[in-house]
């Protein structure tokens, strides 16, 4: 039983000793020219100018809060649609008690206006 251990132990090592290696001729093969415009900070072409600090509104989160609970939704309704005629009644109203949850959580987004754009 240790030969067994002793194969994964060695498997182990050299993984790491390739990992290692990569990083050192990564390191030893790459030349850099630190300047000051390679030191300055790049945001997509524009030049930095002003503060770093930005306040950005609660309700953009929200709109990714509320995304993010809809893709979800998504990722169960899809699988569940593809095997809904092996799976029977059920099945269906797990479903029809999920998509009820999800219904509620958008009742009250829209009654606290979340979703209105203004």
């Amino acid at each position: 039983m240790s030969e067994a251990y002793g194969v994964v132990v060695a498997i182990v090592l050299l993984g790491l000793g390739g990992l290692v290696g990569a990083f050192a001729l990564n390191r030893a093969l790459t030349i850099t020219y630190s300047t000051p415009e390679k030191l300055t900070t790049y945001e997509s072409g524009v030049d930095p100018v002003g503060e770093g600090w930005a306040q950005i509104h609660i309700r953009y989160y929200l709109f990714a809060y509320l995304y993010v609970i809809f893709a979800v939704d998504a990722v169960y309704l899809f699988p569940w649609a593809t095997v809904f005629a092996t799976v029977g009644v059920s099945s269906l109203i797990e479903m029809f008690v999920f998509l009820a949850f999800v219904t509620v959580g958008l009742l009250y987004a829209y009654r606290k206006k979340v979703l209105a754009w203004t």
